[in-house]
């Protein structure tokens, strides 16, 4: 790699064009990666690419006249200083507000490198068009304003809205919520079955944590190999295994901690008491995020989870 106050102006100008074209490229991944669930924010990044293909094509003009026809292949990672930008096709599914940060950022990156070239530049028609450019970038953000105001509409905001809202959901609420309904749910036969057959805490909570970490492992292989995610728009399998494991894992730890307590009736009483709010948790969320009715929620998620309590009671009382 080369410090930036190495390069010479055709070499400033060379790397000026990558990076339009660079900027120009990953606008349009913004905008394919978000058009089938926010359109009009995929508009403004397909404006905003038409935008810095502009400004390549005043650096090519320009580098033409000055240097030749050819132009060296310098890109942002051969300079020291410079930012170094995950691909998009690795940030799938894209974040709306994560691509919209990344765009300011973008916008900022760019001004700076322009003033910064123009201020090294002796050369007066290259030092104008680095000027220009500073200008540019910095109306740039002005722009996106713009762009937002024409195409995100009230009604297209709500549309969004909405968007980030099932998805949040598919990727992130509904792995979520079946391991911790599983999690908390079917963990609870074997601890108080253990607890009741035993009628020591610490043989319950040996039998909890094996039972809790086993299913974690569990529902988190099943979610990640259930589909990869392509035709449901459910996100990486990978990342939805990972939620759904570990909240499998906490809700069956959540009832499994109180048998730390050295006194079994203690112990005991304190885990049912967990085993409530986990419950009043679960409908909670269901209720909130499943458009699932408060008390037709509490009644479904109670009724199975008493089903289990007593049948770990019955098990470990014979």
């Amino acid at each position: 790699m080369r410090n930036f106050d190495e390069l010479s102006e055709r070499e400033i100008l060379a790397l000026a064009i990558s990076s339009e074209e660079e900027d120009g490229r990953i606008y349009r991944d913004f905008a394919d990666g978000l058009r089938a669930d926010y359109p009009a924010s995929a508009q403004i990044f397909t404006e905003m690419a038409g935008e810095e293909d502009q400004h390549r094509r005043w650096l090519i003009d320009l580098y033409q006249k000055k240097f030749g026809e050819h132009i060296p292949l310098i890109k942002r990672e051969h300079v020291r200083g410079f930012i170094q930008r995950k691909p998009v096709w690795q940030m799938q599914p894209l974040n709306l507000n994560a691509v919209r940060r990344q765009a300011e950022e973008m916008e900022f990156d760019a001004q700076h490198f322009y003033d910064r070239a123009a201020t090294r530049s002796t050369d007066a028609s290259i030092r104008k068009l680095l000027g220009d450019l500073v200008a540019a970038e910095t109306k740039h953000e002005h722009t996106a304003e713009r762009l937002t105001k024409e195409n995100l509409t009230e009604s297209a905001l709500a549309d969004e809205a909405d968007s980030a809202r099932r998805m949040l959901v598919l990727r992130f609420i509904q792995p979520g919520l079946a391991g911790l309904m599983d999690g908390s749910v079917s963990t609870l036969a074997p601890v108080f079955a253990a607890a009741f057959a035993t009628g020591a805490s610490w043989e319950a909570f040996l039998v909890g944590m094996a039972a809790s970490i086993g299913a974690g492992i569990s529902m988190g292989f099943a979610e990640a190999l259930s589909d990869n995610g392509s035709l449901t728009g459910r996100g990486a399998p990978l990342l939805r295994g990972v939620v759904c494991g570990v909240m499998t894992t906490l809700g069956g730890i959540g009832h499994t901690l109180p048998f730390l307590i050295h006194n079994f009736h203690a112990a005991f009483m304190v885990a049912v008491a967990v085993v409530v709010v986990e419950l009043g948790v679960i409908s909670w969320i269901r209720w909130k995020y499943m458009d699932t009715p408060p008390i037709s929620a509490a009644m479904q998620v109670g009724f199975g989870g008493a089903l289990v309590f007593a049948t770990g009671i019955l098990i470990g009382s014979s």
